[in-house]
């Protein structure tokens, strides 16, 4: 079978064929925007960046968390037990280092996408 027979069995039109190159349509809005296409946002665009920046928020919080018991630790030292500085501590190192893992990833495969040609 010639490889216009072939493309008719999977569809394609005869007035879609160009020698071999075949148009693709974009049939969902999800779908990568060719040249000159305007994209699209979904729901799942916000819910990602919602997400991400309620994460930022969070670790900002503990970290915010840590000084101020580290300050009422210094100004007060009856009213804060010792052990809930230590964990106030711990909670924010773990999730900045959390942050900065996923940060360097990410920085990680974008290079990597970038450096693929």
């Amino acid at each position: 079978m010639n490889n216009i027979g072939s493309m008719m069995t999977h569809g394609f039109s005869p007035d879609q064929v160009r020698g071999h190159d075949v148009p693709l349509a974009r049939t969902r809005a999800g779908h990568f925007a060719g040249p000159g296409d305007a994209v699209q946002r979904t729901d799942g665009d916000e819910a990602f960046s919602r997400m991400l920046f309620d994460s930022l928020g969070e670790v900002s919080r503990l970290e915010q968390a840590h000084t101020d018991l580290s300050i009422q630790a210094i100004i007060d030292p009856d009213s804060v037990h010792p052990h809930d500085v230590t964990i106030a501590a711990n909670q924010a190192s773990l999730a900045l280092s959390l942050t900065r893992n996923v940060i360097d990833r990410v920085v990680q495969a974008y290079r990597e996408i970038t450096n693929l040609r």
